[in-house]
């Protein structure tokens, strides 16, 4: 069994979408007594935001429901992150398509869209809720909380995790 499980959020910029899903993930793998068994991060495709926190409305979003981003940084995917992680998940294709771009083809299969892992939402993305209302940022939360369960189910599958 391998000892650590190590999983790279991406968005664009790394404020709003890929810090929530990190926040979620690590909060769902504590709960489930996991926390050791992971390696949690996020990062953008661009680098406009390096050393900002998550924008405001998805802390305080996210805050609403048990999840603390405050403590998270923005940086971009440079290229050791896809020797590094062993599954690299974009919230969208344009910035799955960047990480296809800018990865080495032995790391091609640890990319993929964070959805898939979805069972409830029904999208095949996590929409930028940046230039929208506060329901995007709920709606943000819906459909990571939903990938971010499936997402842990399937790492605890593949490595024979028990809690």
């Amino acid at each position: 069994m391998k000892e650590k499980t190590s999983v790279l959020f991406v968005c664009m910029g790394n404020i709003c979408r890929s810090p929530t899903a990190e926040g979620v993930f690590r909060k769902l793998a504590e709960e489930r007594g996991l926390a050791d068994k992971v390696h949690i991060d996020s990062a953008g495709t661009h680098g406009y935001h390096i050393g900002d926190p998550p924008d405001a409305r998805s802390c305080a979003h996210a805050a609403r429901r048990g999840y603390d981003l405050s403590s998270l940084r923005a940086r971009k995917v440079d290229a050791a992150d896809f020797a590094r992680f062993d599954y690299v998940l974009a919230m969208d294709e344009s910035n799955l398509a960047l990480l296809e771009a800018a990865c080495a083809d032995e790391y091609r299969k640890k990319l993929g869209l964070f959805m898939k892992f979805a069972s409830r939402s029904g999208s095949r993305i996590v929409p930028d809720p940046y230039y929208g209302g506060a329901a995007g940022f709920d709606m943000v939360l819906d459909y990571v909380e939903d990938a971010a369960e499936g997402l842990l189910d399937a790492i605890m599958s593949a490595q024979a995790i028990s809690t």
